[in-house]
């Protein structure tokens, strides 16, 4: 999935006539926080509610400086890169141009973890398990193999280098996977005599508690 289709065209973009209180009555409208300042099909920056809060209702938005006037997203980007740019820049909306640099309409940051969500098989019922392992060990390919010899499938998996609260220090990194079956017993037991250390598992817990940390996570290995 692709930046382009992530697009939300109901999300209102401001003009530089427009004012601070039009802003903020559609931030709360749309509940987001910040919106993209465009001006004859350029993209100019990003206005947030905190900084129209401490502006006089009338000021237009043209006299206001708006924030990241650098910072976009292609069409053609993938979602993993534009989760990225959301994390690293803390942004509530992410605009996005063209191959020409022309403004082509703004994603929010709630729709894309919606999307991202999805991309995790959230929605499958399943178990997630979480391997503890060095980068050096990581071979996707014999794990998938080991989890499929018990008659299980991966959903989905991603792997972080940084450290986490489930990871050990001598480890460093952790490797997560969303299976399609609860009971995961027999694939436990599989990669722990192939050596592998399965830190936790995540059977009966509703997948919507155990996956927002796994997002947490990644959001971790992607702040770099």
């Amino acid at each position: 999935m692709i930046a382009y289709e992530l697009l939300n065209p109901l999300l209102p973009t401001l003009k530089p006539a427009d004012s601070a209180g039009q802003a903020l009555d559609w931030m709360e409208e749309f509940r987001t926080s910040q919106l993209a300042v465009v001006e004859g099909g350029q993209y100019r920056g990003l206005v947030s509610e905190e900084t129209l809060q401490e502006t006089d209702d009338s000021t237009p938005i043209e006299e206001i400086q708006p924030q990241h006037p650098t910072v976009f997203a292609g069409e053609t980007q993938h979602l993993f890169e534009v989760l990225q740019l959301a994390q690293r820049y803390q942004l509530d909306v992410i605009p996005v141009l063209d191959e020409d640099h022309r403004f082509a309409g703004s994603i929010s940051r709630t729709e894309l973890l919606s999307k991202f969500a999805d991309q995790l098989g959230t929605q499958e019922v399943g178990a997630v398990l979480v391997i503890s392992l060095s980068e050096r060990d990581y071979s996707l390919s014999e794990i998938s193999r080991l989890v499929e010899s018990n008659d299980v499938k991966i959903i989905s998996s991603y792997f972080g280098t940084a450290a986490g609260e489930l990871a050990e220090e001598e480890t460093g990194s952790h490797l997560t996977l969303k299976l399609n079956r609860r009971d995961v017993n027999a694939v436990v037991a599989t990669l722990e005599r192939f050596g592998y250390a399965v830190e936790a598992a995540f059977a009966s817990e509703p997948l919507e508690s155990a996956d927002r940390g796994r997002l947490d996570a990644l959001f971790r290995y992607l702040d770099i």
